[in-house]
């Protein structure tokens, strides 16, 4: 995959910064708290009750102390490769969307940040919070994805960053609000939700793929990296990280989908690059 590193305005920068707690009423929705649940579904504990927890929504950040960014010379590039994923998605959804569209950036931080859905941590791995509609994003999960999840290229990491994205596309739709309380099973609109998301960002991933796109300072496709993509859906499916966990698979439990699912609707967006196929909603639910 190649890009054009862009100006920075695509990303929060709070790798350099201490902030206090963070507090709100809206739950993180993503690839973040799929990741609590292999840890609950390990230790039985609910670990998504660390960060859906506190009082008023949309409290804005103010750090403790703020400093320099010290990074070594690989993840300052990795951090390019965040804005200039995040820019070219959000330049995909702005054509599509028009005015119903509206930028935000990811934030980076290490370790933990306070967010309007709670205090956010590296633990969690990324995720969007619909209260302050922001990306978070520790850069330490891309290695997490590669070695735990056996998901390496960056390709597979653009796809984690559209995913997140795509998100955002469902709050301003209003898609979100159609879990309410169905937060669990096969065939539930959590399922529903983060499945359309994987379409979304398989819609972004089908305008670089056509090529000729490098040339006008946006990214461009490599041979091989959609299997990428497909190889990072497969590899957070419900089923599979429910048997990494030790347990048995138990689709009454699923929240984002099996990896077969994941899978499907990643390559539906793909393949079509219409946001038109990712009812997901209409397939899952009953």
């Amino acid at each position: 995959m190649r890009y054009t590193p862009r100006d920075g305005r695509n990303i929060e920068d709070r790798r350099g910064s201490r902030g206090g707690r963070g507090f709100g009423s809206a739950a993180p929705i993503g690839i973040g708290g799929l990741l609590l649940l292999v840890l609950s579904w390990a230790t039985g504990t609910d670990l998504l009750q660390l960060v859906d927890s506190g009082g008023g929504a949309g409290a804005p950040y103010v750090p403790e102390s703020a400093g320099p960014v010290e990074a070594s010379p690989a993840e300052q590039r990795l951090a390019q490769f965040v804005d200039a994923v995040a820019g070219d998605t959000q330049d995909t959804w702005a054509r599509l969307l028009g005015d119903r569209d509206q930028r935000v950036p990811t934030v980076l931080f290490r370790d933990e940040t306070p967010t309007a859905c709670g205090q956010g941590a590296a633990a969690t791995g990324p995720f969007y919070c619909p209260a302050d509609r922001k990306v978070y994003l520790d850069l330490s999960f891309f290695d997490d994805l590669s070695r735990r999840f056996g998901a390496p290229g960056d390709f597979a990491q653009a796809y984690v960053i559209a995913h997140e994205y795509g998100h955002h596309v469902q709050n301003l739709l209003g898609y979100n609000e159609r879990v309410g309380n169905d937060r669990a099973g096969a065939n539930s609109a959590a399922v529903a939700l983060e499945l359309q998301a994987d379409c979304f960002a398989g819609v972004w991933g089908h305008e670089p793929s056509q090529g000729g796109r490098f040339q006008r300072g946006q990214t461009e496709l490599d041979p091989g990296d959609a299997e990428e993509g497909l190889r990072a859906a497969s590899a957070i499916g419900d089923d599979r990280l429910q048997e990494m966990a030790g347990g048995r698979v138990q689709p009454e439990r699923f929240t984002h989908g099996s990896s077969a699912q994941r899978m499907e609707w990643f390559r539906r967006g793909f393949t079509t690059g219409d946001p038109r196929q990712c009812d997901a909603f209409a397939a899952i639910t009953q």
